[in-house]
């Protein structure tokens, strides 16, 4: 084989190893990049149900006639702990007072 067909062989399969590696460096990147977004939908869901069953203790506490200052609107409303807010919206459907709902009860 002629030097400068070796050489230029050597040159295509470098280049061709480099496109491979960009090839397979943009499939990591695509990978990591929908693993990222399907964080932020799960993110955005759990904080979207955490803000609706705030809404809804809420909601249900101003139907039952029970006075909500604002300091315990703003603590519900900043609660993200779904397990807390299922158990406050629980404690609110029969609830006559705020404390009956945010007061730490023997569970």
């Amino acid at each position: 084989m002629p030097r400068f067909e070796y050489l230029l062989g050597d040159l295509r399969a470098e280049r061709l190893h480099s496109m491979m590696d960009e090839q397979r460096a943009e499939e990591l990147m695509r990978s990591y990049g929908e693993e990222l977004i399907e964080q932020g939908l799960q993110r955005g869901r759990q904080e979207g149900l955490a803000r609706g069953r705030a809404e809804d203790v809420l909601r249900i506490l101003t139907g039952r006639g029970v006075h909500i200052d604002e300091a315990s609107r703003q603590r519900i409303l900043a609660c993200t702990d779904v397990t807390t807010l299922d158990r406050w919206f629980d404690r609110s459907l029969n609830a006559a007072t705020l404390s009956d709902v945010l007061d730490d009860l023997a569970q």
